[in-house]
Parts: structure tokens; C-alpha cells; sequence
């Protein structure tokens, strides 16, 4: 049976891949789950035409995150904490903190996004990678500073 997928399928295929699928699988699990339908002539066209304007658009994303990686370089972003007498901090610095700070400067980048193994617990000046989308990946300066 030749079926068009509809979504992403692990250890199949990706979505609009037409594959060839013993008869079982492809009604009692694809079809059902809606992961995929039966390929006609009509709807190998349609399945074509979906994954060409796909690839177009993500290929059109793809160069306008190549544009927001470069601002991002560009940027400096400032965190101002409070800190004990010893300097240590009285909070940690996290990707929620980070992203939230983008945000103040017009970059929606979500925390998952932030690629920080450990919360900051030093003032200083820091280097944080930022995975986009699509493999592109961007750095950001990250001063921490005393609070007066």
C-alpha cells in the first residue's frame, strides 16, 4: 500500500514522503491515527505541491533567522542584582531571566532556546548561545553587575 504522510512519522518518514507500507500498518495504525492517507494520482500532486511550498517557507525562515542571529550578536544585554557583602548574588541568573531580558530589547526567544548548562551565580561578563531554529545558532554578551 502507497501512503502520503501526513505528520512526521519516527523510524518512517517525514511529513509529505509518500511510502510504500504493508496493508495492516497502514490501515490500522497510519490511517487511524491520521498520521497518513492512501496515495492517489490526485493527492500525489497535492502531497508535492505541500512539501515544495513547505521547503519554500522554511527556506524563507530560514534566511530571516539568519538576520535576527546577526542582531543578536550585536546586542549587550545588562543584569543588575542585588549581592551580599562577600559579592555573592542574592538570585541566580537563568534562561528564564535571560529570555525575559531579550524580550525588553524586541527578541521573542524562548527559554529552551537559551542554551545555559547551569543558573549564573557570579557577576561578570558571560557569552550565552542562543539555538534559533533550522541549526542556526547566535551569541549574546551577558554583563552582570552589582545593584547600587
Amino acid at each position: 500500500m502507497k501512503v502520503i504522510l501526513l505528520k512526521d512519522v519516527p523510524n518512517l518518514g517525514k511529513k509529505y514522503e509518500i511510502k510504500n507500507i504493508s496493508d495492516g500498518y497502514g490501515r490500522n495504525f497510519l490511517l487511524k491515527r491520521g498520521l497518513g492517507k492512501i496515495a492517489t494520482k490526485k493527492d500525489l500532486n497535492w502531497a508535492e505541491k505541500r512539501r515544495l511550498a513547505e521547503e519554500k517557507e522554511a527556506q524563507k525562515e530560514k534566511e530571516e533567522l539568519k538576520k535576527i542571529a546577526e542582531k543578536i550578536k550585536k546586542e549587550e544585554i545588562e543584569i543588575k542584582v542585588k549581592v551580599g557583602e562577600k559579592e555573592e548574588l542574592f538570585e541566580s541568573i537563568t534562561a528564564q531571566k535571560i529570555s525575559e531580558e531579550l524580550e525588553k530589547k524586541g527578541f521573542t526567544i524562548k527559554k529552551d532556546q537559551i542554551d545555559l548548562q547551569k543558573p549564573i551565580k557570579d557577576l561578570g561578563n558571560f557569552t550565552i548561545e542562543i539555538d534559533l531554529k533550522h541549526d542556526i545558532k547566535s551569541e549574546i554578551k551577558l554583563k552582570i553587575k552589582k545593584e547600587k
